[in-house]
């Protein structure tokens, strides 16, 4: 893949990030959490993606983009590891309200996350500009 071609594609999910955030917000707004919780995920997901699109590296599963990103990006402390552990939790809670019947999300939980997935999303908005 050329290089605009990786940044495009990084600019692509980069936005599909943001969009999530807010919609993550809305949904909040309205009491929807397993939602909110959902596209809170997706803008933490989408962002890892649009990293990793500028080494020109996507995986089928969720697992794969998490381990690479987690690889290449935290190890090596160009991200804070503080990082890892929003990853971890906005990954158990999509997946509890998804998939677990009568899984609960306290209104708490969903507002950190929230809060933790803005801070994910800043922190790769501002890689983004220096590369």
């Amino acid at each position: 893949m050329e290089h605009e071609t990786k940044k495009e594609l990084s600019a692509y999910r980069f936005e599909s990030a943001a969009e999530c955030i807010a919609a993550a917000k809305v949904l909040f707004s309205i009491e929807s959490y397993k939602g909110a919780v959902n596209r809170a995920y997706y803008a933490v997901f989408n962002a890892m993606r649009s990293v990793l699109a500028l080494d020109g590296i996507d995986r089928k599963r969720h697992s794969g983009v998490i381990s690479e990103f987690r690889r290449l990006y935290i190890r090596t402390a160009i991200f804070d590891e503080s990082l890892s552990d929003t990853i971890s939790e906005a990954f158990r809670l999509r997946v509890g309200g998804d998939y677990e019947d009568y899984y609960v999300i306290s209104k708490d939980e969903v507002a950190d996350l929230i809060t933790d997935a803005e801070v994910f999303v800043q922190a790769v908005k501002e890689y983004l500009a220096t590369v």
